[in-house]
C-alpha cells in the first residue's frame, strides 16, 4: 500500500462499506424477480448492481423492461426490503469503533449512496450514526453513481477541494464516480464486487477490513 497524503474530508459509501446490507439487497432483488415472474439471476449479477441508484441498476438487470415493468419492480422491491429491515441490517466489524476513531480525530466525514433518502434515514438512526456525519447525498439528491454529482454537491457544500477528498466505497461505481470527480479512492473488498472489478479504477488503496482502512488512514 502506498502512503497516503493528508486528507481533510472522507466520504463514505453505505451498502456493503459501513452496513453489511448486501444480503437484504440480493434477497429483495430475487424476491421482486420473482414475484413478477423474471428470471432469477446470479448472486454475483444482483451484487453487481449495487451501488447504482435503484432504477438504473432495474435497467442493467432486466433490461427488456418497460418503464411500467420497472416501476412495478421497484415498488415490489422496496416493499421486501423493507420487510427484510425489519431487522436492520448492522455494521460491518470494526466500523462503529473505526467512525468513532475518526470523528475524534477531527477528520470530517460525509456518505455518498444510491440509497434513497428515507432508507439512509432508516439506516443511519437504526445504528445511530447520525453524528458521524456532516452530509450526505443520496439517489433523490443526484444523478446516480458513477456521475460525479454527488461528490461535485458535497465538496460545494463542505468547501473542501477534490484533492482533500477521498472516497471509500465497495462497488466500482464507487470508485469510478471519485475518479470522474478528481478524487483518491479507497477500495474495500468485503462489500458487493470483487477485488479485480475494483482495482480497474485505480484506488489509491484496497483493503479487507474496516481496520485496515483505519490503519492506514492513521499513517502520517
Amino acid at each position: 500500500m502506498m502512503d497516503r497524503k493528508e486528507y481533510s474530508l472522507v466520504v463514505f459509501d453505505w451498502d456493503g462499506t459501513l452496513i453489511d446490507s448486501v444480503p437484504n439487497i440480493v434477497t429483495a432483488l430475487i424476491r421482486a424477480a420473482q414475484k413478477m415472474g423474471l428470471p432469477v439471476l446470479s448472486d454475483e449479477a444482483y451484487k453487481g448492481i449495487i451501488g447504482l441508484s435503484l432504477g438504473e441498476a432495474i435497467n442493467n438487470l432486466y433490461p427488456e423492461l418497460d418503464d411500467e415493468q420497472v416501476v412495478v419492480y421497484r415498488e415490489a422491491y422496496r416493499d421486501f426490503h423493507l420487510e427484510l429491515e425489519q431487522q436492520p441490517s448492522r455494521p460491518f466489524p470494526g466500523v462503529t469503533q473505526g467512525l468513532e476513531s475518526l470523528k475524534g480525530g477531527g477528520l470530517r466525514m460525509a456518505v455518498a449512496t444510491g440509497k434513497r433518502r428515507a432508507g439512509l434515514d432508516r439506516s443511519m438512526t437504526a445504528n445511530d450514526y447520525g453524528s458521524f456525519f456532516e452530509a450526505s447525498r443520496t439517489a433523490d439528491d443526484a444523478h446516480s453513481k458513477p456521475h460525479p454529482m454527488m461528490l461535485e454537491q458535497l465538496l460545494d457544500e463542505l468547501n473542501i477541494p477534490a484533492e482533500e477528498t477521498l472516497m471509500v466505497g465497495d462497488s466500482e461505481f464507487d470508485l469510478a464516480m471519485a475518479a470522474n470527480a478528481g478524487i483518491d479512492s479507497v477500495a474495500v473488498t468485503y462489500g458487493a464486487q470483487a477485488e479485480n472489478r475494483l482495482k480497474k479504477h485505480q484506488p489509491v488503496c484496497t483493503v479487507d477490513s474496516f481496520d485496515e482502512l483505519i490503519d492506514w488512514l492513521g499513517r502520517h
